[in-house]
This record gives structure tokens, sequence and C-alpha cells, in this order.
């Protein structure tokens, strides 16, 4: 079946071709015109100071267009999409794109826990205090802007220390009643990405949806994946002034687990499988009802709800990469498998108003709003499953850990931009938060008490300066506060490779930066930026042996840490800043980050000796990320070449170097190398090629004690696509 529907979308592709048309000349402003079809050039952008109900004034912004071309979108390739946005750190989990994992400053890249990740202005965490996983990731080839606000975004989005990423998605064609929009591409290892999308106006209504799915059988054996996505955006203006919108969202994928390896295992053979029987499978739905009303031009509303509904499944067998997963010689047959499994059930609704007056002979603008949320996640854990090599969720034997884990939250925000002069701004802010947690179930063999139930209120404080020095540069800086509850995954050890404190606290602190941005028309585009983040409290891992002389993870509250360095940017065009007319550009950019992330706190306990870890490594933060690139662009052709560069990183608060289980240790620096092609033509269709890791680079991003490892978790060698697609 999925062959034959294969076959159907690459006939569909090549049907259109006939009503293809000779291609004509334009002229390059802003945008690059290829025939019908408008393309934005790719520069990174910050965000406008105030957007719908939003104020980015004063704050550390960024504005990217996901561009075929500049990054592998059939991949969902997060090096090559978050390339010109410096400090984002990255754990390259698998090469198909089925989850984004993202990190800055120091924290936690593991499925974005850290990030208030949204999706047009609304959340997709599973839940942002009690398990903030983001298990949802939509393809990019359906978005439009990816908008980011680091640790300043804890004000007007949430209290995490990560910042806010916002994907907008790709809006209706207000030109026609029906478009089409698709792109077939298959690379290596069969790979096949299939992405499908209608839209367009009718009077009062617009449209926009698209289906896509993507399967292969990865880089590593007993790595396959079948991954789909659906998203829909109905809306209907119903005057000048308002309009309501409906949108539905779903992701879901099963993926065969490769497992971790063992630092002999990965010198030896780095794409090698541990485990044959390992499968995670996550389901996540996501409706939400949008209304915005304009009371005058001054004056804006929204509001937002949405539910988060779905669930993810893994069954593995779990132990350490140099335990085989072989024939049991006393049974005759493989040993039980671990079955876990999350059940989410969540509902937000946030409101949002701005208003725009009139301050002396300056117009200054406010914000505030309100957000109300609550979400139960049903955590069945532990469960016995068969002995079969299938993905299989039955059980032998109940769970082990069986519980109802509940969120409350209410929240409240105000910011106002008062201009002080026409150059010089000051937005101060506030926020308040009031989280109740509380847990109900059963822990078997449980070697501590368990307690999750929580009343926390807290309000958040900052402020953000801005100085237009030229029309076309600006000195910006904030600070804000920060807040983390410890959350509920850990109280609940899911596997036995791991020990909790019970006695966690939550992780208070703030976020500082200082930077100077602008550009030069064509010829120069820059962001520099100092930033300085205080983590007080911070939950982290040690590494530790037990009497046993067995060694495991033990997470606690590490002590106080600090994050402080410089992200920079910069972009020069080397054509168009000798002809600005130049039909044709070749840019060569450069976004770097210096990480100083470090425990100015915290020890720990080895036998009868203390032993300090002030000045230790933070867990997973690289000093130096480096990434550059050369883009080739003109009327028919985007085509880049871009380097990237990572530095050495610990998985642990010890800073252990070596660790014979691969679960901890050091994750040594690495280069890559990663191209991507458009060419467009005939007005409506385009060819697409990538290929990443040009030079096959052996190395890893991360180890890890729990899924989908313990071990070290190889990143994909030397892979390739090529793509065909159509706009009509």
């Amino acid at each position: 079946m999925q062959h034959l529907y294969k076959k159907a979308c690459l006939a569909l592709l090549m049907a259109g071709t006939a009503h293809a048309a000779s291609a004509q000349k334009h002229s390059l402003k802003d945008t690059i015109t290829l025939d019908s079809v408008q393309i934005r050039e790719s520069r990174i952008k910050h965000l406008a100071d105030v957007s719908g109900t939003n104020i980015f004034a004063g704050k550390r912004t960024f504005s990217i267009t996901p561009t075929d071309g500049k990054a592998n979108l059939a991949t969902n390739n997060a090096r090559m999409i978050f390339a010109q946005v410096p400090g984002v750190n990255i754990w390259e989990m698998d090469g198909a794109g089925l989850q984004l994992n993202i990190g800055t400053r120091g924290t936690d890249t593991h499925r974005s826990i850290e990030t208030n990740m949204r999706q047009n202005g609304y959340n997709t965490n599973s839940d942002m205090f009690g398990y903030p996983e983001d298990h949802y990731t939509p393809p990019m080839q359906g978005v439009q802007e990816i908008q980011i606000v680091r640790g300043s975004a804890a004000l007007q989005f949430g209290s995490q220390f990560g910042g806010m990423v916002n994907l907008k998605m790709k809006e209706p064609d207000s030109t026609k009643k029906f478009g089409v929009e698709s792109e077939q591409t298959a690379g290596s290892n069969k790979f096949f990405n299939s992405y499908n999308a209608i839209s367009g106006t009718s009077g009062k209504v617009s449209y926009y949806a698209y289906y896509s799915s993507r399967t292969g059988d990865g880089w590593r054996p007993n790595a396959a994946f079948n991954y789909q996505a659906f998203y829909a955006h109905l809306k209907y203006q119903f005057n000048p002034q308002g309009s309501l919108t409906f949108e539905f969202s779903r992701m879901n994928y099963r993926q065969q687990i490769a497992g971790g390896l063992t630092d002999a295992q990965f010198d030896a053979d780095n794409r090698q499988s541990t485990r044959a029987r390992n499968f995670f499978n996550p389901e996540i739905n996501i409706p939400a009802l949008i209304f915005n009303y304009n009371f005058s031009p001054n004056t804006k509303l929204e509001v937002t709800s949405h539910l988060l509904w779905g669930q993810r499944n893994s069954v593995q067998f779990i132990a350490n990469a140099n335990v085989p997963d072989t024939i049991n010689t006393k049974t005759d047959n493989y040993n039980p498998r671990q079955v876990d499994r999350d059940y989410y059930k969540g509902f937000t609704t946030e409101a949002r108003l701005l208003h725009s007056y009139q301050l002396g002979n300056l117009k200054s603008t406010f914000t505030a709003g309100v957000r109300y949320f609550t979400e139960t996640t049903t955590r069945d854990q532990k469960g016995t499953g068969t002995t079969a090599s299938d993905f299989d969720l039955s059980l032998v034997k109940p769970y082990g850990i069986d519980l109802d884990l509940h969120t409350d939250n209410y929240a409240v925000f105000a910011e106002n931009v008062f201009n002080i002069t026409s150059k010089f701004s000051v937005t101060p802010g506030f926020r308040y938060e009031s989280i109740k947690t509380d847990m109900s179930g059963v822990i078997l063999n449980a070697t501590f008490p368990v307690n999750y139930q929580s009343n926390r209120n807290f309000p958040l404080f900052g402020t953000g300066l801005q100085y237009q020095l030229t029309k076309l540069s600006q000195f910006y800086g904030n600070i804000s506060q920060a807040y983390r509850p410890y959350i509920y995954a850990n109280v609940t050890p899911a596997d036995q490779l791991g020990v909790i404190n019970p006695n966690l606290k939550d992780s208070k602190g703030y976020s500082a930066d200082l930077g100077y941005r602008g550009h030069a028309g064509y010829i120069f585009n820059y962001d520099v930026d100092f930033f300085y983040v205080y983590y007080g409290n911070r939950v982290g891992n040690l590494t530790e042996t037990n009497t046993s002389n067995q060694t495991y993870l033990y997470t606690t509250n590490i002590g106080n840490a600090v994050a402080k360095g410089i992200e920079a940017f910069g972009e020069v065009s080397l054509l168009r800043s000798f002809n600005h007319s130049s039909p044709s550009d070749l840019r060569l950019f450069n976004s770097l980050s210096y990480d100083h992330a470090r425990y100015t706190s915290g020890s720990i306990t080895q036998g009868t000796t203390n032993i300090s870890l002030v000045g230790n490594y933070a867990e997973g933060t690289p000093e130096w990320i480096d990434r550059a690139g050369l883009t080739y662009l003109n009327k028919h052709v985007t085509g880049t070449l871009q380097y990237s560069y990572v530095g050495k990183n610990y998985s642990d608060a010890n800073n252990t170097k070596f660790n014979p289980t691969g679960a901890s240790g050091l994750v040594p620096a690495y280069h890559v190398f990663d191209a991507s092609f458009n060419y467009s033509f005939l007005q409506h269709y385009h060819i697409t090629a990538s290929m990443n890791n040009i030079l096959n680079a052996k190395y890893f991003t991360r180890r890890i004690n729990m899924y989908p490892g313990p071990g070290i978790l190889p990143a994909d060698g030397r892979t390739f696509n090529i793509g065909f697609g159509i706009k009509l």
C-alpha cells in the first residue's frame, strides 16, 4: 500500500507539467521572484517591537524563514534550519527529524524540555510544568516563520529558562480559491517524504491544510520509522475587525530504537545496533480556536483556546549497552521487555489585550494577558511486556508505576513600552504564576517516599531597554527572572538505571542580555549579544556507584550554575555589495557562540570525602558552537554549503570523562559539513537536493541513561535526498 501511495504522489506531480509556461524575468529587491512564485530571501531578522498582541522591544529575538536550498526541510534538519541563530544546541537523535531537540545557554535539549514551544501562539509542550517535553514536531515544509525569544520571554510566555520558540504555520493563499502544493522526496536508507497541501480564499473564508508522511529504514540497523502529520486551518473573517479561526494538528509516528553504545562499541563500529526489539510511539492531537478582534487601530484582543491530548508509548529491553539482548538459555526465549505508557489530556485558554496610547508626544504600548491551564497525565510504567520482537504493548504483569498526575496553572502578565524619546524606550514587565500539582496512585517497590503535591505562587519581574543608534542599528538590553519547578518525571524514575533525590527543590534565577544589532543595506547584517544566566538550584545528574559497584546516574539539585558568554551573527553580501541591482548574490554567514556554563556551588560525597563541583561544566553545554555557510541565490537557484562545529561537553555534573557503560562521560567536539540545493523552473516547479554530513564524520551529540539509550547515541553518517515539487 505504501509503495502504491508513493507512485500515486509522484504521478500527481508529473501530470502537472503539461501546464508549464515559459519563464519571465523580474527584478530583485527584498524578495527573489521566480516566475510567478515569490520566495523570501532568508536573511535573519529580529522581531518587530510590537507584533500582534506581543511586545518584543528590548528583547533578544530572531525571525527565520525555513527555505529549500538553505536547509534540508524534508528531514527537518535542525542544524541547518537554526544555523543562523547563534547558540542553538541540538541533540541529533535521528536523521529523520521526528523530534526537535534544542536548548540554549545551558538548558536541556531533551525534546526541548526547557523551551516554551508554541505553534501559532499556543503551547505544544505536553505539560509546561509537570512534564514539559515537546513530543509534537510538524514538518518544516509547512512552517512559514520561526519566531525565537531568548530568556526575556519568561514574562509574556512562561517562566522557562530556555525562552520561547513559536512556529508560525503557512497561511492561506489570498489570491485564489484553490491552490495545491506538493513535494515528494526520496533518499538514502529508503527514505521517502511526501508533503501535500491545499490552500485558498473564497469571500470571508480562507483555508490551508496539509498531510505529510515520512518513512525510512534509518541510518543504523533497527532504526526504521513511519511518521504522519496532519494540519488544517480554517478562518472566517466575519467583519473587517474580527476573525475566528479553527485549527487542528496531529502528529504520530512509530520508530524502532537501535539502542545506545559503549565507547568501545562506538569506536569499533558506530553504525551497529545493540537492540532490535525496542520501539517508541507518540501520538499528539491539538485542536485550537483563535479569536481576534481589533476594537480600533490602537486596541487588539486575541483569545486562544486549545486542547492537547495524546499518548507516548514505548516497549524496550532496558539495560546498559554492554548487556546484549539475546536468548535466555533458561527459558529458550528472549527476556520480557518493559512497557511504558503516558496519556495526556490538557486544556489551555490564553487572552491577550494590546493597547497603544499617547504619552506626551510619543506613542507607548501596553499589553496584558491571563492564562488558565489544566492537564492530567496518566503514567503507566515498568509494565512487564512480552518476549516478542514486534511492537507489542500488551502486558504479562501489571505496571509497577500507575499514577495520575495533575497540574493547574493560573497566570497574569503585563508589559509596557514607554518611548522616552523617539530613539529610546523602556519596557518593564511583570508576571504572576500560580501552580498546583498533585499525584495519586501507586509505585511498587519504591525505595523512598514519593510526593508531588505542591502549591506554588511566585512573581517574576523584568525590564528591557532599547536605543535606536541609527536608522539601521540599535542597542538592546534586558533582564528577566525565570523559574522552573521540578517535574514529576524527576520523582518517578522510569527504569532501574537512574536514582532520584526525593527532596528536590524548584530552580530559580534570571536571564540578562546586552546587544547591538543592525544592517548596512544589502552589504552586511549583524547581531552581537552578551548574555548572563543565573540558574539557582539547577537539577542535574551525578555519576555515582552503589554498594555493588554498579554505576548509576543520580538526579538531584546539583547547586547553582551560571552561563555567560557571547552570541554573534554576521552575514556579508559578496556580490550585491558592489552591484545593488544584481539578480544574483553570494552570501557568507557566520553564527558563533561562546557559553561559559559552570557550577558556582555544589559538591558530591564519595565515601568520607566531599568533592567540590565548583567550576565544573554544566551538563550538555558546549563552550563553542560555530556554524558558517556560503549561499548562492539567483532567480532560479538557491544553494548552500554549511560547516558546523560544536565543542566538547559532559553528560553529568561530575564531568566524568569515561564510563564503561557509555551512559555518561565526555561528548567530544565534532565538525560536520552539509549542503542543500533548490532549482525553480517553469513557473510552478522545483527540484531539491540535499546531502548531510558530506565527509561522513563519526560523532555523537549526547549520552543518555534512559530512552532511547542507554549509552552513546551515534549521529547519522552521510545521507542524501532528492525531491520534486509543484505549486499551482
